[in-house]
């Protein structure tokens, strides 16, 4: 503790700013448009720029990046329910599950015909068809992804994010959509659940529902994702530890995806009192600025400007398809 100590106060004096700039954003707009996980990469960055971090500061830094950003992705299974997930109907399950496998398939594919690295292309493609910022800080610690290149897909997607949130409800009108295929379409191209409710929220409650429900069934995928990868990076001898041979299965699934889905099991058979989830949810959300403070500690600034335009260029692609793709599916479950 007294080893990391140092560095972890950082993270939290960062935090706390980002925190305070957020809420300022309410107070002078009604609605915060960036939210504090963002916030702390910008000022943990501004930092960096003229401080760089000695041994003493380091490890409390590596500590909030890592251990605390799993931590995080744990909470967030008590978020899932499968009652909500079931109450969909099998033919919106299926075309969400669709929607989001093409969507990562062409999106890692654009990015690596943008000449993004590997990582930074999954990273990219994880955050823009599951859900932002979460999908982004689970895949990170699994394929070894760096400190810059997480920086940099967080605060494209969310730069992008904030942009949907305004455009998309001046698009319900013309496109025909009522309030619970807007929900559709909102669930699928927004990133994060609060977002769906700020987009969703012009076209009254059922759209907030249905938005907020297929976001969640969005964020589900988020465990297979990471196992599937974790089995190809260790079949490839590319995973972080630079192991070639496949680990034994408690090495394989990282311990926080295998919290997570035991959360989201416990929350589904109803052995988690509702008087749990909103604590857990503010605590997986505090431990997630802590740890993006520790991202922008760690972002050497030329790095994140060398792949500004390529990155900026492939979420925007790839946010375009999965509106495109989120309306075919909504005219497609009106036609069955």
């Amino acid at each position: 503790m007294l080893r990391i100590f140092p560095g972890l106060l950082v993270c939290l004096a960062v935090s706390l700013v980002a925190l305070a700039l957020q809420q300022g954003e309410a107070a002078l707009f009604g609605r915060a448009w960036i939210e504090a996980l963002v916030l702390a990469i910008l000022v943990g960055t501004a930092v960096r720029s003229f401080w760089s971090p000695s041994a003493r500061w380091q490890a409390g830094i590596d500590f909030s990046g890592k251990f605390l950003l799993e931590l995080a992705v744990v909470l967030l299974g008590a978020s899932l329910s499968a009652q909500a997930v079931a109450a969909a109907g099998p033919a919106l399950l299926v075309g969400i599950a669709g929607v989001v496998v093409v969507s990562l398939a062409v999106t890692y594919a654009l990015g690596r015909a943008a000449g993004l690295p590997k990582r930074m292309a999954m990273l990219v493609a994880s955050g823009n068809s599951i859900c932002g910022n979460s999908a982004i800080a689970a895949v990170a610690p699994v394929i070894g992804a760096k400190a810059s290149d997480v920086a940099s897909a967080i605060a494209f997607t969310a730069v992008l994010s904030v942009a949907v949130v305004l455009i998309l409800p001046l698009l319900a009108v013309p496109l025909g959509l009522g309030a619970p295929e807007f929900g559709i379409v909102a669930g699928l191209t927004v990133y994060a659940v609060p977002q769906v409710l700020a987009a969703s929220s012009p076209l009254g409650a059922l759209a907030m529902q249905v938005g907020t429900m297929v976001k969640l069934v969005r964020v589900l995928m988020l465990g297979p994702l990471v196992l599937v990868l974790s089995v190809i990076m260790a079949r490839r001898g590319d995973a972080p530890e630079g192991r070639s041979a496949l680990p034994p299965l408690h090495r394989l699934v990282p311990w926080f995806i295998v919290g997570f889905l035991i959360l989201a099991l416990l929350r589904s058979l109803g052995l988690i009192a509702e008087s749990v989830l909103k604590p857990a949810a503010f605590s997986s959300s505090l431990l997630m600025v802590l740890a993006m403070a520790a991202l922008g500690l760690g972002v050497d600034v030329r790095a994140v400007a060398a792949a500004g335009r390529r990155v900026s260029l492939v979420v925007t692609l790839s946010l375009l398809l999965l509106g495109a793709m989120a309306l075919g599916l909504v005219r497609f479950l009106s036609l069955a």
